[in-house]
């Protein structure tokens, strides 16, 4: 990539922590320096950000189109004119309109190609909600904007990969959603996503029993022989290197995950409470199988902490730089 990569950044909600993790990440002149980040707000709710950091951030520019972007400044694009009064810390509807707002202009330049990638701070699933926003959260939002269903969230620190069959559903609902079909399409996008955007050439993807003991051969459920063995099964007649399923507390425990390059876990709690036991603070929420390129922190808006100068951007930090990276990568695949 002849240029630094340019990364779309919206802010969340508005009340939460978003904003200060973002100024804090780009004051690192490391990470500032290598990309072209394109905060998506307002000059009006952002100055006092920029005035209270004058010289961490290099030369600011003010922008309201895409082509006005240049290398070598953080930008700030006007999404709206209105001056906002919203504390910090008191999520309201006006703090989750914004963050919309803030979103969707970013997508727009994301699928039209104006900018590499978009990192997203964290937004309210409730208050944002709306009839232009009526999604569980930001990965069914780009899945739809770009139309692409076949999609998996992804969370990536260093060399752990976990990545979830379900996502932001009832745990009522896990066993009647999975099915043979949708476990292997999402070892599919694991694998193509591995040797495309992590450029690992024969990946290992383990894939861990829905039920305890992983079903101890039919005794506690049947859905692991019936329903996910056959799945690893196709996938491997397919040349992906399936393995499994495993029982998940003795797979964690036993620390087997470092011998995979990805881990696919049949629901959300199963996958991301290890991974975040093991790496919060420097996780990455990666959107893979996606056409456009999606990373966030692994946390949410942190109201309690907001506007109290006690957040910690390492995570945030870690999105840029996978953003940047598989940006990088993506661009060399191309040539």
């Amino acid at each position: 990539m002849n240029r630094p990569p340019r990364l779309a950044i919206s802010l969340g909600d508005l009340a939460g922590i978003g904003t200060e993790i973002i100024f804090k990440s780009l004051a690192d002149e490391a990470i500032r320096t290598s990309i072209t980040p394109i905060i998506y707000g307002s000059r009006s709710f952002l100055a006092p950000w920029i005035d209270a950091q004058p010289d961490a951030l290099g030369p600011v520019q003010f922008i309201d189109d895409s082509s006005q972007i240049n290398s070598g400044a953080v930008h700030v694009m006007e999404c709206w004119d209105e001056k906002l009064d919203i504390p910090a810390g008191e999520p309201t509807r006006e703090s989750g309109h914004y963050a919309f707002l803030s979103l969707d202009r970013a997508t727009q330049d994301l699928i039209t190609g104006a900018v590499d990638a978009l990192v997203t701070a964290p937004i309210d699933k409730h208050n944002i909600q709306s009839e232009a926003f009526d999604f569980p959260g930001h990965t069914e939002y780009l899945a739809q904007r770009s139309g692409n269903p076949d999609h998996l969230m992804l969370l990536v620190s260093s060399g752990l990969r976990v990545g979830v069959v379900t996502g932001h559903i009832p745990v009522s609902a896990i066993s009647e959603q999975l099915s043979t079909e949708k476990i292997l399409s999402k070892l599919a996008v694991i694998h193509s996503s591995l040797q495309a955007d992590f450029g690992i050439e024969e990946p290992r993807i383990a894939v861990l029993g829905l039920n305890p003991h992983a079903g101890d051969q039919g005794l506690i459920g049947t859905e692991d022989d019936t329903v996910v063995a056959p799945a690893i099964r196709q996938a491997q007649s397919q040349g992906i290197g399936a393995e499994g399923p495993f029982p998940a507390d003795g797979f964690f425990g036993s620390k087997r995950y470092e011998d995979y390059d990805a881990i696919l876990a049949m629901y959300h709690d199963q996958g991301l409470i290890p991974f975040k036991a093991l790496s919060f603070g420097s996780g990455v929420n990666f959107t893979a199988g996606l056409p456009i390129l999606r990373t966030s922190p692994d946390h949410g808006t942190a109201f309690d902490i907001a506007g109290q100068d006690q957040a910690d951007a390492s995570s945030f930090k870690q999105a840029l730089i996978l953003a940047r990276d598989i940006a990088e990568r993506r661009k060399t695949l191309r040539v």
